[in-house]
């Protein structure tokens, strides 16, 4: 294992409640009353000052049917750099925040990445289907719109192209050897990770108009959910799961929202990162 990789796995470890496994709090904020179980979870977030999570028609995560219609939309462009790492555990899930300078662009739209983040299981589902894991990708535009990318996350043997055990430049290993255990706690490093790695080789997607699954649970977010999984390592996965056991909000009504689907894309993932 390289040496820097090897000193964020033992900091994070060392960080871990010795405890075991603990319920997690989603990705709004530190400090928020709101939980995924017991009186505080999700189906009481709208009574404990956040309405639109229980009025709002348009919520995220869903569960992407059978009913999504074919369409010729935009293929995402993804233009993400390395960035040094600055992540931190929220009480709801761990987010890795990103400066300025890694974005996507979706036809003439640009919107630059500010932080990934983690769920599991998965939030959104396919056919009714989870994951083990999902990533959320979170842009922003320059009039302060949402376009949020979802990535799920199964487990077998990674491969070399996302960064496995021992692998460089910033890849999954990195990642998750740098998970601090206590809340609102805020790790720096000057160790490289690339949000590119997360991304799989397909970046066909489905779409929809949604929300934050977090309270306040704002709408008007575009979603990019992409249709290919990648693989993680199964302790990758423990890692995560000893912080939060379960960190997904249940899966809202479509109601009357369009879905859509992109077909694989040409280009790949590879462009850009």
């Amino acid at each position: 294992m390289n040496k820097a990789v090897g000193c964020l796995v033992v900091a994070a470890a060392m960080l871990w409640p010795a405890g075991g496994a603990r319920a997690g709090s989603g990705g709004g904020g530190s400090g928020a009353h709101w939980s995924y179980e017991g009186a505080e979870g999700p189906a009481n977030w709208g009574s404990l000052g956040y309405p639109l999570c229980a009025s709002g028609k348009n919520q995220s995560p869903i569960d992407i049917g059978g009913n999504a219609a074919a369409t010729d939309l935009d293929e995402i462009q993804f233009k993400y750099a390395p960035a040094p790492i600055q992540v931190k555990n929220n009480g709801h899930t761990i987010q890795f925040d990103y400066p300025p300078g890694s974005f996507i662009t979706v036809g003439a739209q640009r919107f630059e990445l500010v932080q990934f983040h983690f769920h599991t299981p998965s939030e959104n589902t396919i056919q009714g289907k989870s994951y083990p894991m999902e990533v959320h990708l979170v842009h922003k535009n320059a009039e302060g719109g949402l376009a949020v990318v979802g990535v799920m996350m199964q487990t077998g043997q990674v491969e070399a192209a996302h960064g496995g055990h021992g692998a460089e430049g910033g890849g999954l290993e990195t990642i998750f050897g740098a998970l601090p255990a206590a809340a609102n706690l805020t790790l720096t490093s000057e160790r490289a990770i690339d949000a590119g790695r997360l991304l799989p080789h397909d970046t066909g997607y489905y779409h929809w108009m949604g929300s934050l699954t977090t309270p306040p649970c704002s709408e008007g977010v575009r979603w990019f959910l992409m249709k290919e999984p990648i693989t993680i390592a199964p302790a990758q996965l423990t890692r995560f799961q000893t912080i939060f056991a379960n960190n997904a909000r249940p899966v809202q009504p479509l109601n009357s929202r369009n879905l859509f689907i992109k077909a694989r894309s040409g280009g790949g993932a590879g462009a850009g990162h």
